[in-house]
């Protein structure tokens, strides 16, 4: 369990590479995933990867981590700012927590600069693009062993 880790990703990020890729870049959801199994293999993780463009899958989600995962990585996109329920979720879960976020949301629209997540998260990384990825799951590694 301790080297499971759930990447859960929120809406849109399912059109990465196409949406808006001045801000959140051109690699797309899937060299994301690729990416990150690359990553958590050398780490001696094993990562199951989901995306949903709703809240409620998301939530189930979490949910489905419990008792499996040691850790998640989330991106909950633009359900960082208005979610409680993926909040409620996360507290429910006993593992480790990373939120990531492809841009720096505190240098875009005032509406983004709060995440609900963050209350959560045991790390957050913003602004680093696609690498904020990578970064979650070394220091997630890092948290998992202690």
């Amino acid at each position: 369990m301790a080297g499971i880790v759930h990447l859960i990703n929120g809406p849109n990020l399912n059109l990465l590479g196409q949406r808006q890729p001045e801000i959140y870049g051109r690699e797309t959801l899937e060299d994301v995933v690729r990416l990150c199994q690359s990553v958590a293999g050398e780490l001696g993780l094993t990562l199951a990867a989901f995306q949903s463009n709703h809240e409620g899958a998301l939530v189930d989600a979490i949910q489905a981590a419990r008792g499996v995962a040691g850790g998640i990585v989330i991106n909950p996109a633009a359900y960082t700012h208005t979610s409680v329920a993926i909040l409620d979720a996360l507290n429910a879960f006993g593992g480790r927590v990373i939120e990531v976020h492809l841009s720096n949301i505190h240098q875009r629209e005032a509406f983004r600069h709060h995440s609900f997540v963050s209350a959560r998260a045991d790390a957050v990384i913003a602004g680093c693009g696609v690498q904020g990825y990578e970064l979650a799951l070394r220091r997630m590694a890092r948290l998992l062993t202690g």
